[in-house]
């Protein structure tokens, strides 16, 4: 059994993803004035005393299309092809796998008939499950007190006047929440003595529906993120924790489609600036990136942007992955000659492991994971510095390093830094004699010779007090 799971529900634009984000210690939900912000469900694992537990984050809950005052169901889930009624199907589904619920309300705007029926869906359909409600955007302390009493006609529960913003109240929230919540047996994370593995964070980024989230349904087996063809409708990022059949342990992190910086600018959404915002602090947050490619379409400008992104600014391994290829006429294309196409196209990056799948079928989608263990195997991959002085030594017979001013480029030896990236450090007489040619030549050797698929390599050329850097 894994730690208890709450669930934060409600109807929308009460404040649940500020209370999310201020009992979390995070800034990981997007907070923002406008309903609807939250879609899928966000889990985030909290502590409160001795107590620890999942925090679920969900979307508002409202009248299902076509079926007016009626509570959302979880065998609504995929029934709907508009995006509503996808958004209560996953925040019911939070509900129905939460061991407490914690159902927000609006104390500035007072009770409504839309909380008196979620609240009755959820005495109806989950009696069972201790319930904390919370009145929020309480922060006035004159007025605060006063914004509970229209609560307590509810009946069976105690309303606690809390503020999102402030922290007010919630100190006593999370004192009766946790005394709702079941055990944890020690065992049940870790056995005694045993060290638990991190589990490899991964990243699935790319442009706006390109099926990022359909990837992510496929890979964690479970409706985790709702799938739709309307471009944005992923705006948070969300964690799934899985297990492959080899036993090795993911997170993997579903991102919002990612534009170009000046259509983003151009188009004035303010939520979608906080989604790509999430996005790009995901793959700072991964050590492997998953660039999600639409096969009909080709790899585009914007994705050679998130491939550097991903591969030079922040060092990530790299997987290159070709979706939707179930519906590429095989007669024109062949893998090999896709991959030919790809690798010229995104020639910077030539290194990175590309699979092929279809995240709608299914088809491969374990791939993306093997792919990923030996991105990260070689990204972690430390050698001696004997192994490297071989390697550097042979290339430098091959080929001679460059020569200026009547100078000739010596490099006296070799030595790992770090990883994660792999990082080397060229001791020579002087960086400036080792042209950008030169120093690309030493980065085929190094690949060559000993491998790194999957993973950017960083050489730092440094002399005799002077330094320069690739």
């Amino acid at each position: 059994m894994g730690l208890p799971r709450v669930a934060i529900v409600g109807r929308p634009n009460v404040g649940k993803s500020a209370l999310f984000n201020r009992l979390t210690g995070t800034k990981r939900a997007i907070v923002y004035d406008q309903p609807g912000i939250t879609r899928d469900r966000m889990y985030v694992r909290a502590f409160w005393g001795d107590s620890e537990f999942m925090m679920v984050d969900t979307g508002g809950l409202e009248s299902l299309p076509g079926n007016p005052g009626a509570a959302p169901s979880v065998d609504a889930v995929g029934g709907f092809e508009i995006l509503p009624g996808m958004i209560e199907s996953q925040a019911a589904l939070a509900v129905r796998e939460a061991a407490s619920l914690v159902m927000v309300v609006d104390g500035q705007t007072g009770l409504t008939t839309a909380d008196v029926d979620i609240y009755r869906w959820i005495r109806k359909n989950h009696a069972d499950k201790p319930l904390v409600l919370a009145v929020n955007k309480c922060e006035s302390t004159t007025r605060g007190e006063e914004q509970v009493l229209d609560f307590w006609s509810l009946g069976g529960v105690t309303p606690l006047a809390v503020s999102a913003i402030s922290g007010t109240g919630t100190g006593d929230m999370m004192d009766q929440l946790c005394a709702t919540l079941p055990a944890v047996n020690a065992d049940d994370e870790k056995e005694s003595g045993e060290e638990v593995a991190e589990p490899l964070k991964v990243a699935i980024v790319g442009r706006p529906n390109v099926g990022k989230s359909s990837l992510l349904n496929q890979l964690s087996g479970d409706a985790r993120a709702i799938v739709s063809d309307h471009s944005g409708t992923t705006r948070d990022t969300i964690d799934s924790d899985v297990t492959d059949a080899d036993g090795n342990k993911f997170t993997l992190i579903d991102t919002a489609g990612i534009r170009r910086r000046t259509a983003v600018a151009a188009g004035k959404d303010k939520p979608e600036e906080l989604s790509v915002g999430r996005a790009l602090q995901a793959m700072r947050r991964a050590e492997v990136v998953v660039l999600v490619i639409d096969a009909e379409e080709g790899p585009s400008q914007q994705d050679f942007v998130l491939a550097e992104r991903a591969a030079l600014t922040e060092g990530c391994a790299l997987v290159l992955c070709v979706n939707k290829w179930d519906v590429i006429d095989k007669n024109s294309y062949s893998m090999n000659e896709y991959t030919k196409s790809l690798r010229s196209k995104l020639r910077v990056f030539e290194w990175a492991s590309v699979v092929y799948v279809s995240a709608l079928t299914g088809q491969r989608v374990q791939k993306v994971l093997a792919a990923a263990v030996e991105a990260s195997t070689h990204h972690r991959k430390r050698l001696s510095t004997a192994t490297l002085n071989a390697v550097v030594q042979e290339a430098t017979l091959w080929k001679s390093p460059p020569s200026r001013g009547g100078r000739k480029g010596k490099v006296y030896y070799v030595t790992q830094a770090s990883t994660r990236p792999p990082t080397f450090v060229f001791f020579c007489n002087d960086p400036k004699l080792f042209v950008e040619t030169y120093r690309r030549y030493m980065e085929r050797s190094l690949r060559e010779n000993i491998g790194f698929p999957g993973t950017p390599v960083r050489i730092l050329w440094r002399g005799k007090g002077v330094s320069g850097r690739k």
